[in-house]
């Protein structure tokens, strides 16, 4: 893939889109639920350049498009959150972790429907089909239950007496990460999945 070409250039300008947006949920329910770190520190905005990871926003995403993966996929820098600044005690590290996953969900159907019910510019079709498959890539990527994405929050809600398994992950995670993207077929499968609920959703409109 040409990372000159305009289809791949729109693409990094959606994903980077797409993973501001995941991380500013993060911090503003970790906001609404009274923890104002993220806030403390800039990180509500939707400036992409206080999110950027150099790993995941822009050493992956070549990385994938050189060796002609499937799907692009990345990570903004965490929004940092303390989670025992948290209302919610119990669910609070839960539902901080669901923020993104779900505000990507929902950036995606809000794109599909677009697309589905209103006839609009092959540009703009084009543009809103990368938003839909983006946004629920990102979605279904994050809640891989390995650290550091969401999932592995999610995960770890629900093992809270389990301290060995998460010390382990914790440690581990990023390693157990960069081998089950690069030398197992998940992101094939996240392809699918998530070209079959694009079409799902766009009933078979999607142009790409």
């Amino acid at each position: 893939m040409n990372i000159l070409n305009p289809l791949t250039i729109a693409s990094f300008v959606v994903l980077i889109f797409s993973i501001v947006i995941h991380e500013v949920s993060h911090g503003s329910m970790a906001h609404q639920l009274g923890d104002e770190t993220a806030k403390r520190e800039g990180r509500l905005s939707l400036n992409p350049v206080k999110h950027i990871d150099l790993v995941g926003t822009i050493l992956l995403p070549l990385m994938l498009v050189f060796i002609n993966s499937p799907i692009v996929i990345g990570w903004a820098k965490p929004v940092p959150v303390n989670f025992n600044n948290l209302i919610d005690k119990k669910w609070g590290e839960l539902k901080v972790a669901l923020a993104g996953p779900l505000s990507n969900i929902l950036v995606g159907i809000v794109c599909g429907l677009l697309v589905r019910f209103f006839e609009l510019p092959e540009t703009l079709t084009m543009i809103l089909s990368l938003a839909i498959i983006y946004n629920i890539v990102l979605a279904l990527f994050n809640l891989i239950p390995i650290p550091p994405l969401d999932g592995s929050h999610v995960l770890f809600s629900f093992l809270r007496n389990n301290y060995q398994l998460k010390a382990v992950l914790s440690q581990f995670g990023f390693l157990i990460l960069i081998f089950v993207l690069f030398l197992t077929p998940v992101l094939d499968y996240l392809f699918y999945l998530t070209v079959y609920l694009a079409d799902l959703i766009t009933q078979g409109k999607l142009i790409l």
